[in-house]
């Protein structure tokens, strides 16, 4: 069977890097060897560039622009470029034939669900765990970078073809259950009842009450710790003012999960509760193995590699000296049952990097009670802090964190702001649309755009800027291409039936040929997010897309343009909008509209 058939479902970078790495192989008779095929830095320089040849030849100690001479001859790329260059001393430049991008881009168009990208051969199963909120806490502006970012790894995975499970791992269980459900029971006896009636209005006042009221008065301790005991020993009357905490909570943190448009709900909930009778199954089987000892009364595991400032060994504790049980001994709890009941080939976490050393030691332990099978991975994406502009964790005056709710009410308003300063015209309904698209998008772009491991400045401002790499800017490239339908209809142009049926393109100008080459790099870009957990390799992508479209659209008239060239015009910016719509839409959770 011919390899070169059916090419165009792949990444352009992924069939070169195919195609040089076994040529490379053949040339020197050392086997598989990476290309190393980049997207060219240099658009005068072609569009790929293979840099593969110098370590090959270092290995062989031989000239690079000798065998990279031998590789061009054998190579077989003539049905994706034009004849390979060589530069430097060994430096393989790539420039893709129109031919080929005219089929891309026309095996694109057929595909409406997936835009020609194809999906895995190789499925898996994939547990993303993000958010996790405390129970009666706010959500706060810490909780807005590993929701999105999970979400949006979520959608990224689901769109190539894995089964995902997401999993919200709530803070739902511990001692301050006792302290929360004492003081419901004192405040609103009610509640014992007849647990619906009552409502907690303000989550972070309620929380702050009863520790205050725990820490003026002895009895009251007491009494909170009985209700650990009563809760932990499955008391039905505990229970049921816990499971109204819980609920309470729920009602106050899914509407921001509503607003920010994640794929979250009760179903993909595993607190801390759940996994509340397997912890003493885990202590004792790590200590059954010889994992865990007892260190000054705790339980303890010392993974290999971890030391202290003394060099000393560094304890993961999973176990107190009390008998109490701690984050460490429910995470382990979640991993074993992730992978022996979910059947997780993989195992996401989204949380901030100061957690990073819990899970290289959470990870290590696991993998000494033999839990993780070959083949399973565990991975921690850890990101940056949201910082305010005096280049400290974001915080209101009175020094609390930002809540986020509030936060995405005040973009939401001064979205309205923007929009009714540009269209006043519009329908009320239709603004209030806009402005939650606007202004939630533009939160959610800006935390996006910017590298995950970095941190960054919350600026309104910035992220509703009309210019420039934001949410605000994206979504008028959008409603600016959908634009030229509209003015088609009113120039009788019927862009439906231009398009339908479109067999062949004409792609002459350097515009055109800039956009499609950029179009056809969506799956690659997709591929790379999704390796690094970085979507602001694809936010990117869609800037670079949104300018080389303007670029195009100057300098190419589309609804202006002769019968030969207006239907290919018609498609990059059909296709430009789709691109840019599904990468908004589908791959971030961030709305377009059509109109701005």
């Amino acid at each position: 069977m011919d390899d070169r058939v059916n090419i165009t479902m792949k990444p352009v970078i992924d069939i070169l890097e195919e195609r040089i790495s076994l040529a490379l192989a053949d040339v020197t008779g050392l086997g598989p060897l990476p290309a190393l095929v980049k997207p060219a830095t240099d658009a005068k320089f072609g569009d790929y560039q293979a840099n593969g040849v110098m370590a090959a030849a270092k290995k062989l100690k031989t000239n690079p622009r000798a065998l990279a001479e031998k590789l061009v001859a054998q190579l077989k790329l003539d049905d994706i470029c034009m004849p390979p260059e060589i530069a430097g001393p060994g430096f393989i430049n790539l420039r893709l034939k129109t031919d080929f991008l005219t089929g891309n881009l026309l095996e694109i168009n057929a595909d409406t669900a997936h835009l020609g990208i194809s999906r895995t051969e190789n499925p898996k199963t994939i547990v993303v765990d993000f958010s996790c909120p405390n129970i009666a806490k706010q959500m706060h502006v810490g909780h807005l970078r590993s929701t999105i970012i999970g979400d949006s790894i979520c959608r990224i995975l689901d769109f190539q073809g894995h089964k995902v499970i997401r999993q919200n791992h709530i803070g739902d269980w511990g001692t301050q259950f006792g302290m929360l459900i004492a003081y419901l029971k004192q405040a609103n006896p009610e509640v014992i009842e007849d647990p619906d009636s009552i409502h907690i209005a303000d989550l972070e006042q309620f929380y702050k009450n009863a520790k205050a009221r725990c820490d003026a008065n002895e009895d009251f301790a007491v009494l909170s710790r009985q209700e650990v005991v009563a809760l932990h020993a499955g008391n039905k009357e505990t229970l049921n003012v816990w499971r109204h905490i819980v609920d309470e909570s729920r009602s106050h943190y899914q509407p921001v999960y509503d607003i920010l448009d994640v794929n979250l709900h009760q179903a993909n909930e595993r607190g801390e509760s759940f996994y509340a009778d397997r912890l003493s199954g885990i202590v004792e089987e790590l200590k059954q193995k010889g994992i865990a000892v007892e260190s000054d009364g705790a339980t303890c595991v010392f993974p290999e590699g971890f030391t202290n400032k003394q060099g000393e060994p560094l304890p993961f504790i999973i176990q107190k000296s009390d008998g109490a049980f701690l984050y460490a001994t429910t995470d382990l709890a979640a991993i074993k049952y992730r992978i022996d009941e979910l059947k997780a080939d993989k195992i996401i976490y989204v949380t901030d990097a100061r957690q990073k050393l819990h899970f290289e030691m959470l990870f290590a332990t696991a993998r000494l009670a033999g839990w993780v099978h070959a083949g399973v991975e565990l991975v921690h994406v850890a990101f940056g802090t949201v910082l305010g502009e005096n280049n400290r964790p974001l915080k209101t005056r009175s020094g609390e964190n930002v809540k986020l709710k509030e936060l995405l009410d005040e973009a939401i308003q001064r979205a309205r702001a923007v929009v009714e300063e540009k269209n006043p015209e519009l329908a009320e309904a239709k603004k209030e649309r806009i402005a939650e698209a606007v202004g939630v998008g533009a939160v959610k772009y800006a935390d996006y755009s910017n590298n995950r491991t970095s941190d960054y400045v919350f600026s309104f401002d910035k992220m509703l800027a009309m210019d420039g790499n934001t949410a605000p800017y994206m979504q008028y490239a959008y409603a600016r291409v959908k634009s030229i339908e509209r003015k088609a209809a009113k120039k009788d142009v019927d862009v439906e039936s231009e398009l339908a049926g479109i067999t062949d393109l004409n792609l002459s100008e350097p515009a055109e040929l800039d956009l499609a080459k950029h179009l056809i790099r969506y799956g690659e870009i997709i591929e790379s997010a999704f390796a690094d957990c970085r979507p602001n390799y694809l936010t990117q992508y869609l800037y670079e897309l949104a300018q080389k479209f303007s670029a195009f659209y100057n300098a190419c008239p589309v609804l202006a343009a002769d019968k030969a060239t207006r239907p290919t015009r018609l498609l990059l910016c059909d296709l430009t909008a789709r691109t840019i719509r599904h990468g908004l839409s589908e791959l971030l959770g961030i709305r377009v509209v059509e109109q701005m």
